[in-house]
């Protein structure tokens, strides 16, 4: 998922491709978003559970790419196809990160899971996601295991935030 450069991206220090983890984390952050949203409304149909993430995380990677683009542009300098394409391809784990979720709604009732119990899935699928994208980015940039450790409870910390607005909502 977020194993790809981003795109001519390099490390300050060693000039190395460095690789972004900021898209998939956002991206499970904000299917876990989703997945709550939706549940707490009531009961969905799964697929449109399923359609919703897809779409919410496709709609926010347009939305990155074209923020990352116009932040960076020099004044009346045009975009290229290439830098555009590298943007996109930068944000693209940000549109991943909503497949896990969607999958364990698609898979649940093989687990023989009504409506709620999908969304409550789907969401700890999220949330353990996000934690797991934000632990391998810490690793990956060379973090301490106290900042390791930090960097996946925070990542827990927002993911619980959610999950206690979703109950809140429920009541």
């Amino acid at each position: 998922m977020a194993s790809g450069t981003s795109g001519g991206g390099r490390t300050a220090s060693h000039g190395e491709p460095r690789t972004e983890y900021s898209g998939a984390i956002y991206g499970a952050l904000l299917a876990a978003s989703v997945v709550a949203g939706a549940g707490a409304v009531g009961p969905f149909p799964r697929a449109t559970l399923v359609v919703l993430l897809l779409v919410t995380g496709i709609v926010f990677w347009a939305a990155h790419v074209y923020a990352r683009l116009a932040g960076e542009r020099v004044h009346a300098q045009r975009w290229t196809w290439d830098e555009i394409w590298v943007t996109a391809r930068r944000e693209w784990p940000m549109v991943q990160a909503a497949f896990p979720p969607a999958i364990a709604v698609l898979i649940s009732p093989l687990l023989g899971l009504g409506l709620p119990g999908t969304a409550w899935f789907a969401l700890g699928v999220a949330l353990a996601e996000q934690v797991a994208w934000a632990t391998v980015a810490a690793v990956q940039a060379g973090a301490s295991r106290r900042q390791v450790m930090v960097s996946g409870l925070v990542n827990l910390v927002f993911g619980l935030i959610i999950v206690v607005a979703k109950t809140a909502i429920h009541r």
